[in-house]
């Protein structure tokens, strides 16, 4: 009966109320994930006697932010987390956008096949990759290389993405390909001049996903890169010592490592909210 009365008495309340019910609703929630990112933010800040008080205390350095500047391994993760999410978001683009196009409109033995051959690795938990991955690198002497962490970033977007990408097509009227058709044009003029420029914000959603998620990938990174080829998400680990964890070094890296993230997300938002709306 409660479940039944509850929403009767938010209806009767006034309009002012439902507002600021509904106010403090999403201050909670913006609170709440606000909220570990500050105290990541000031931890970085404190010294790193301080760094257990981060809630008192007002002694403040950008010691730890010089101090990993100055880690040439750590520079070069950086660079290599960039590197290899910028590389895995253009070839998976590539094959996702042509993948979604065929799942779309053709219907047949390869359509099928093709539709059966990621929805069975769609299918299979995540986590279970892991292992086989290690031993074909390592057969394959891909280990600890960066075509050896591109190839399963590409492979994971292509099962998961081009499901979207052909629910993006799904949406998107053929007539105007049929059109393009009847004029003489071909299916591969139909789908550049035509479909692929209606899917552009769909495209430009599934590019910053691509990057985001394998920017803070950290499972593939850990089973197949060693020293050769390290990234920021595994390079953070080199701070839990014998001696403990330096948790200063750690939300310094943490932070410059949100940084670029967050730029993407902050103005490659529109094109996601565009993209989903198709």
């Amino acid at each position: 009966m409660a479940m039944v009365r509850t929403p009767l008495m938010f209806a009767r309340l006034p309009l002012g109320g439902r507002r600021l019910l509904f106010g403090l609703a999403v201050f909670g929630f913006c609170v709440a994930f606000a909220f570990p990112v500050l105290w990541l933010i000031l931890t970085s800040l404190r010294p790193e006697s301080g760094v257990y008080y981060v809630h008192r205390g007002t002694e403040f350095t950008l010691a730890s932010f010089a101090e990993v500047l100055q880690d040439d391994r750590l520079i070069q993760a950086f660079f290599n987390s960039a590197l290899i999410s910028t590389l895995a978001t253009i070839f998976s683009l590539l094959v996702t956008v042509s993948s979604g196009y065929m799942l779309s409109r053709f219907k047949g033995p390869a359509a099928s096949t093709w539709f059966g051959t990621i929805y069975v690795f769609r299918c299979v938990p995540y986590i279970s990759w892991v292992l086989p991955l290690y031993f074909v690198a390592q057969s394959w002497g891909l280990y600890d290389t960066y075509l050896g962490l591109l190839l399963p970033h590409i492979a994971v977007h292509i099962c998961f993405f081009s499901w979207l990408m052909k629910g993006f097509f799904d949406g998107i009227d053929p007539s105007m390909e049929h059109a393009a058709l009847i004029d003489g044009c071909t299916r591969w003029g139909a789908f550049v001049r035509v479909a692929l420029p209606s899917a552009i914000p769909a495209i430009s959603a599934l590019g910053v996903l691509c990057w985001l998620f394998t920017w803070n990938e950290f499972l593939f990174a850990l089973i197949l890169t060693g020293n050769k080829v390290p990234v920021i998400t595994v390079v953070m680990a080199q701070f839990v010592t014998e001696m403990g964890l330096r948790w200063n070094l750690m939300a310094a890296t943490a932070v410059m490592a949100l940084v670029p993230a967050f730029l993407l997300a902050l103005f490659g938002q529109k094109y996601v909210i565009r993209g989903l709306r198709i």
